[in-house]
C-alpha cells in the first residue's frame, strides 16, 4: 500500500520461429513493459560479439499504411454518424456514452490478417469512392457558382450580357472598380495611351466606386492595367460567365438550391454505409493499431541467426505468470534471466502503483505532481484520505456538496465508463462532495445562512463550538491542528526515505530537527501554563529547542535556522482552510441578503430581481469556490506535504498491452 509494486528484469530467449506467438501472447496478457535492450548489450563487449540488433517486421510498413486509409475512412464514416447532433445529443453522450460491443475477431498471423484488411477496405472503398467522388464534383461546382455569384454582384450595375466583356482574338478587356472622385482623372490618362480604346464608366450605388471597363486593342492591354494600377483599381477577372448580372445570380442561386439537395441526398447514402460499416471499421482500426505495435517491437530486441532476445520490466508476483505464457508460446523452447535489483540503484526502475479500491483514484492525483520512485513510500493512502476532507474544509456548504457529488457520481456513471481519467476524476468528486456536505451541515452551512436567513428554521446538525461564523477562531485552530499532524506525517516519510537512501544529515537537518523543536514548544508552554511542571518544563523545553537548531547548523550551516521560518510558514499555510471556509459561507451569505433585501425593497419586479440575484449568485459562487478548494487542497499536497518527502521517478510502468475496446480475441 505504501510502496510501490517490486520490479526485476527479466531476459528472453527464443527461437525465431517462435517470436512471433510469443509477442502476441504478451501483448494479449499486458505484464511486461518491454525495453530497447540494443543499446545495453553494445556495453558488453562479449555479448555485442554474439547478437545484433533486431529490426522492425517487414510488414511494419504495409501495416502503417493500412492505418492511414483505415483512419480516413473511419473518420469520413464518423462525422457522418455525428453530423446533426445538437447539444441535447452532446449532453446525453457525456451523461450516458453508448458503451461499444466487443466483435469477435481471429488470432491471425500478420500477413493473414493484412489480406483480412485489404479485403475490407476495398467493400468498403468501393461504396464510398463514388459518393466520394460526387461529394468532390458537387464542392467544385459550388466554388465556381460561388464566385460566379460574387462577380455578378460587384457588376450588378452594369445592364448588359457579361460574356462581352471577356477578351477576343484582336481585343483586349479590362474591368474592375475605382473610387468614383478618380473617374476623370483615370479616363483622360487613359486616352493619352492611344485612340484605339473605349471606356466605359459606370456608378455603384454607393456613390463612392464606380465599374470601369477598358476596351482596346491587344497591343495595348498591359498598358491600360498599368496606368489603372497608378490609381485604387481593383480588378474583376470575367471568365465563363454569361447573362446579365441578375440572370447569373438567379441562375446560380437555382443550381446552389439542386447542389445542396444532391448534396443532401448523397449524405443519406453516406450515412447509410456508416451505419453499416462504422463498428467494422472501429474494430479493423483497432486490430491494425494493435498489430502494428506487436511488429514495431521486435526493433527493441536483439537477434542471432536463429534465436531473438527481449528483455523487459515484469513485477515479481507476475513473473511465474509469464514465464508460463512464454514456455506455452515456445512450446519449452526459450530461456530466462532474471535480473534483481540490488540496494538504491532504482532511479530507472518503472514505477507501478498498487493501490486497489477507494484509494486507486488518487494516483491521478500523485501523477499529476510526478510518478513515485520505485521502493520510496507512496503517498496515495495520505491522499485519499485528506485531499477530500481539506476539500470539504474549504467548501464547507451542504448544498454545495451535493452537487459536487451529484457531478461526481455523473462522471462515474457517464464518461467514466470510456475514460479511466474520468472515472478516477468522478470518484474523488464523489468524496470531495461527501465531506463538503458533513462539515457544512456541522458547521451552520447550506447556501450560506439560508435555513436561518430565508426560512427562519436552524439546521439540527449544527455543532455550536465549530459554528464557523460564531467560532472562527475554532475553525483556525482546527486547521492549524491539521497541519501539524499531517507535517508530521510527511516528516516520518521523509525520514524513512532518507534513511533508506543514507542521507542521514537531510534527515536530521529537515525532518527529525522539526520533532525537537515541536516538543520543545510544548513543554515551553506546558512549564508557563501548568505550574507543576514550571522551571522544569521550561528548562526541557529550551534543551530541545536548542537541540533543534543544533541539528539545523550541523545539516545546513549557520543558515540553515532560517529554515524555522519555512516550518511555521508551512504550518501556517493550513490557516487557508478557514480563509476559504469563510469566503464560501460570506459570498452565500451575502448573495441571500441582497435576495431578501430586492424582494422586500423593489417593487413589483423585486421578486423577480430577487430570484435571479439568487440563482446566479449561488452560481458564480459555487463555481468560484470549488475552483479555490480543488486547487488550495492541491497546493497543501504538492507544497506543504510533499514537500517534506516526496521522491520522484522517472516514468511510470506501460505494460505492453493489447488495446481491447471493439474487439474481443476468439477463445
Amino acid at each position: 500500500m505504501f510502496k510501490t509494486a517490486r520490479m526485476r528484469k527479466i531476459r528472453i530467449v527464443t527461437l525465431d520461429e517462435y517470436i512471433s506467438p510469443t509477442v502476441s501472447a504478451l501483448h494479449e496478457q499486458g505484464l511486461v513493459q518491454i525495453n530497447e535492450i540494443s543499446d545495453g548489450i553494445q556495453q558488453d563487449p562479449e555479448l555485442a560479439e554474439l547478437v545484433t540488433p533486431s529490426k522492425a517486421s517487414a510488414f511494419t510498413g504495409k501495416l502503417s499504411s493500412l492505418l492511414m486509409k483505415t483512419n480516413n475512412i473511419s473518420e469520413l464514416l464518423g462525422n457522418s454518424l455525428s453530423e446533426g447532433h445538437g447539444i441535447k445529443d452532446t449532453i446525453k453522450s457525456f451523461i450516458s456514452p453508448e458503451m461499444p460491443v466487443p466483435k469477435e475477431v481471429e488470432d491471425l498471423d500478420t500477413e493473414a490478417f493484412i489480406n483480412k484488411t485489404e479485403n475490407i477496405l476495398a467493400q468498403v472503398e468501393s461504396e464510398t469512392k463514388v459518393i466520394e467522388g460526387k461529394f468532390s464534383a458537387l464542392d467544385s461546382e459550388t466554388s465556381v457558382l460561388n464566385s460566379n455569384k460574387s462577380l455578378a454582384k460587384s457588376l450588378h450595375a452594369l445592364d448588359m450580357d457579361l460574356a462581352l466583356l471577356k477578351d477576343s482574338k484582336f481585343t483586349s478587356t479590362t474591368v474592375g472598380r475605382i473610387n468614383a472622385e478618380s473617374a476623370s482623372e483615370i479616363e483622360s490618362n487613359l486616352s493619352k495611351l492611344t485612340d484605339e480604346l473605349d471606356v466605359f464608366i459606370v456608378p455603384n450605388d454607393d456613390k463612392a466606386t464606380a465599374i470601369i471597363v477598358v476596351v482596346t486593342l491587344k497591343e495595348f492591354g498591359e498598358d491600360v492595367y498599368s496606368t489603372l494600377r497608378k490609381f485604387d483599381f481593383e480588378r474583376l477577372e470575367v471568365n465563363n460567365v454569361e447573362g446579365n448580372p441578375q440572370q447569373v445570380i438567379s441562375n446560380a442561386d437555382s443550381r446552389l438550391a439542386t447542389i445542396e439537395s444532391e448534396r443532401n441526398s448523397a449524405k443519406t447514402d453516406l450515412r447509410a454505409i456508416a451505419e453499416r460499416w462504422d463498428d467494422d471499421i472501429l474494430a479493423l482500426k483497432e486490430e491494425l493499431e494493435n498489430e502494428k505495435e506487436k511488429n514495431e517491437i521486435l526493433a527493441a530486441f536483439v537477434q542471432t541467426k536463429d534465436t531473438y532476445m527481449l528483455e523487459a520490466w515484469v513485477p515479481v508476483k507476475d513473473t511465474e505468470k509469464v514465464e508460463q505464457l512464454v514456455e506455452k508460446s515456445t512450446d519449452g523452447h526459450c530461456t530466462f534471466e532474471l535480473i534483481e535489483i540490488e540496494g538504491t540503484d532504482d532511479e530507472n526502475v518503472p514505477i507501478l502503483q498498487t493501490n486497489k479500491g477507494y484509494v486507486k483514484p488518487y494516483e491521478f492525483l500523485v501523477d499529476m505532481y510526478s510518478p513515485v520512485r520505485y521502493n520510496a513510500v507512496d503517498p496515495t493512502v495520505f491522499v485519499a484520505i485528506m485531499f477530500p476532507f481539506l476539500f470539504g474544509y474549504c467548501l464547507t456548504d451542504a448544498f454545495y456538496g451535493t452537487l459536487v457529488a451529484i457531478i461526481g457520481v455523473i462522471l462515474v456513471r457517464g464518461m467514466g465508463k470510456i475514460k479511466e481519467s474520468m472515472n478516477a476524476f468522478g470518484h474523488i468528486l464523489i468524496a470531495c462532495g461527501l465531506w463538503s456536505v458533513i462539515l457544512g451541515l456541522i458547521t451552520n452551512g447550506l447556501l450560506g445562512d439560508f435555513p436561518e436567513r430565508i426560512l427562519g428554521y436552524r439546521l439540527p446538525t449544527v455543532i455550536p463550538i465549530i459554528e464557523s461564523f460564531v467560532h472562527p477562531e475554532v475553525i483556525l485552530l482546527i486547521a492549524l491542528g491539521i497541519g501539524v499532524v499531517y507535517t508530521n506525517i510527511g516528516f516520518i516519510m521523509g525520514t524513512i526515505n532518507d534513511l533508506r537512501y543514507g542521507q542521514i544529515k537531510d534527515a536530521i537537518g529537515s525532518k527529525i530537527c522539526w520533532f525537537f523543536l515541536e516538543g520543545g514548544i510544548i513543554f515551553l508552554a506546558a512549564g508557563m501554563l501548568i505550574p507543576t511542571f514550571g522551571m522544569i518544563g521550561m528548562a526541557i523545553g529550551a534543551v530541545l529547542i536548542l537541540a533543534c537548531l543544533g541539528m539545523l547548523i550541523y545539516a545546513n550551516g549557520l543558515y540553515g535556522v532560517m529554515d524555522v521560518f519555512g516550518f511555521m510558514g508551512d504550518i501556517l499555510s493550513y490557516a487557508r482552510l478557514l480563509a476559504l471556509c469563510l469566503a464560501t459561507g460570506g459570498i452565500a451569505m451575502t448573495v441571500n441578503i441582497l435576495t431578501q433585501l430586492c424582494a422586500d425593497i423593489i417593487p413589483y419586479i423585486g421578486i423577480v430581481v430577487a430570484v435571479f440575484i439568487f440563482i446566479f449568485g449561488h452560481i458564480a459562487n459555487f463555481l468560484f469556490q470549488i475552483l479555490g478548494a480543488f486547487i488550495n487542497s492541491l497546493r497543501l499536497h504538492y507544497v506543504e506535504f510533499f514537500s517534506q518527502f516526496f521522491e520522484a521517478g522517472k516514468n511510470k510502468f506501460e505494460a505492453f498491452k493489447s488495446s481491447r475496446t471493439f474487439t474481443k480475441l476468439k477463445n
